[in-house]
């Protein structure tokens, strides 16, 4: 049987295709491009959020992420509005981007009003503000959930299977670049410490050798007064020491143990009056 489709409906729908592709296709590229050396992260969610507006049928969209306590906080919006509606569900601990976030799993809403029941205050604000369908996607890898992606549209109706899936798609590319970032940022600070550990050392023990060449002291006898110096003068045991090596720090001071500080004696009882 022939396709009774006009030729000219058939063309327009095939361009129609081909350009959603190379949109979708386009708006990986700039994902991944962001993705270089120092990249911000705030820039990359701005531009998740402008990504899904263009792609997917929906007006606005949203995300929230978790701050170091497990707290969400709002990290970016497509418009103001859609901003506002993400505070506002923050605020009143209610609503299918907190559900998402809390159970790990896309909460779909295709009709606010009937959600009365579930989110009073949220559904009344969300229709006040223009949106009658909500849907909520993960941002998690494995057991990993850092946010979500929250997408609003202006009539009901639910999220069509291919926008959940390229809404999904671009939630885990946003999701793999943050677990990125913040892997890097958590080596380097590691690193960063343990060459300050190093470092540290290395001042310690060279001062521990000025303490000994100039007290006649042994090595063990050395790292005492050093200690013992640092807390009697509430000073940092790597800063002493580098002020030992440097110069900065009499090196006697520490070397001749302290006297230790006796009480004064107690006054005398006054004498009893003679009876």
């Amino acid at each position: 049987m022939e396709d009774e489709t006009p030729r000219g409906a058939r063309d327009a729908s095939a361009e129609a295709a081909v350009g959603q592709e190379q949109k979708l296709s386009e708006a990986f590229v700039s994902l991944a491009d962001s993705l270089v050396a120092d990249y911000d992260v705030a820039d990359l969610l701005h531009r998740l959020a402008d990504h899904c507006v263009t792609l997917l049928d929906i007006a606005a969209a949203g995300l929230m992420l978790a701050d170091q306590r497990g707290n969400l906080q709002v990290v970016a919006a497509s418009s103001e509005t859609s901003r506002l509606l993400e505070l506002f569900q923050l605020q009143h601990d209610q609503g299918p981007c907190l559900d998402c976030y809390r159970g790990g799993t896309a909460v779909s809403v295709p009709d606010v009003q009937q959600a009365a029941d579930r989110w009073p205050v949220f559904a009344a604000e969300t229709q006040a503000a223009g949106y009658h369908s909500v849907h909520a996607l993960p941002m998690r890898l494995r057991d990993d959930v850092i946010g979500t992606l929250n997408l609003f549209g202006t009539r009901p109706g639910r999220l069509p299977d291919a926008d959940a899936r390229i809404g999904q798609a671009l939630a885990d590319v946003a999701t793999i670049a943050i677990l990125q970032e913040r892997a890097i940022r958590h080596h380097e600070m590691l690193a960063e410490q343990l060459q300050h550990a190093l470092t540290s050392r290395i001042v310690i023990e060279q001062a521990k050798g000025v303490l000994a060449e100039r007290g006649n002291l042994d090595m063990a006898q050395a790292f005492d007064r050093l200690r013992r110096h640092a807390r009697n003068t509430n000073t940092r045991l790597t800063d002493l020491a580098r002020g030992i090596v440097d110069g900065t720090v009499d090196s006697t001071t520490v070397v001749t143990p302290q006297p230790r500080h006796q009480p004064p004696d107690p006054p005398p009882s006054p004498r009893a009056p003679a009876t």
